[in-house]
C-alpha cells in the first residue's frame, strides 16, 4: 500500500492543528506556508476531514480550523482511512490462493495495527523531539 499525497498532507494538516489544540483556530494559509504546500490542495483535503467530524471550521477574520477531539484520541488510521479509503495492500477475493490471501490479510492487519495504535499526539511528539529513538514503527 502506498500512501498518496492526500494521506501525507492530511496528516500534516492534522499535526499542525494538533500543535495548536486549545489555542484557537489555525488557517490553512499558515499551514501551507509553514510546510511549503499548496493552500488550494489543502482546501481540498480539509473537506473530507471536516465531513468525517475530525475537524471543525471557525468562521471570521481570525477563523480557520480546529481539531474536534484531543490529539491523544485521534489515530493516524482514522485520518488515513478518511483520505485514502480502506487500508489494503492488494485487492483479493475468496477465490485467491489461501496462502496468498492469508499473507495479504496479515499485511493489512499489521499496517492497520500500526496506524490505529499511533495517535496524532505521538506523531507531533516524535516530530517536535526530532529524535529517531523516541518512537519506532514496527510492521
Amino acid at each position: 500500500m502506498k500512501i498518496s499525497t492526500k494521506g501525507r498532507y492530511g496528516l500534516t494538516i492534522m499535526m499542525e492543528l494538533g500543535r495548536s489544540f486549545g489555542e484557537g483556530p489555525t488557517s490553512l494559509k499558515s499551514i501551507a506556508e509553514k510546510n511549503q504546500l499548496s493552500e488550494h490542495y489543502l482546501e481540498q483535503l480539509i473537506a473530507p476531514l471536516r465531513n468525517a467530524g475530525l475537524v471543525k471550521s471557525v468562521r471570521g477574520a481570525y477563523g480557520g480550523y480546529v481539531l474536534s477531539r484531543e490529539p491523544e484520541t485521534l489515530s493516524a488510521g482514522e485520518i488515513i482511512r478518511v483520505l485514502e479509503g480502506p487500508i489494503s495492500p492488494v485487492d483479493f477475493t475468496e477465490e485467491d490462493d489461501p496462502a496468498k490471501r492469508d499473507l495479504w490479510i496479515r499485511i493489512r492487519d499489521s499496517i492497520a495495527s500500526v496506524l490505529d495504535s499511533t495517535t496524532l499526539h505521538d506523531l507531533i511528539q516524535y516530530k517536535d523531539e526530532g529524535s529517531q529513538d523516541s518512537y519506532m514503527f514496527y510492521i
